[in-house]
């Protein structure tokens, strides 16, 4: 297995954890950002108000998402599988 397969595997699994992580990171920036505009206009400054909204959103996107992350890392996971005899030398 040369360098340049390595990284190309490297590359696959980054862009597969980013795939995966979107839709819970992006619910959660989308629900930060809300709480801020609120703090903002009522001048809340509470900095515990946050979590619980963030955490409700990502159990959400975990929810709504979940089925199709999964595919998306069984994909991954039978490619690396199937092609293991390729990566041997």
């Amino acid at each position: 297995m040369g360098q340049g397969e390595v990284m190309d595997i490297a590359q696959k699994a980054l862009t597969t954890v980013l795939y995966v992580a979107a839709p819970m990171l992006g619910l959660s920036m989308i629900v930060g950002l809300i709480i801020s505009i609120f703090q903002a206009s009522t001048q809340i400054q509470e900095q515990t108000l946050t979590f619980v909204p963030k955490i409700i959103a990502v159990i959400a996107a975990i929810a709504l998402f979940g089925s199709w992350m999964l595919n998306v890392l069984i994909e991954f996971t039978e490619g690396l599988y199937l092609n293991i005899n390729q990566f041997i030398e």
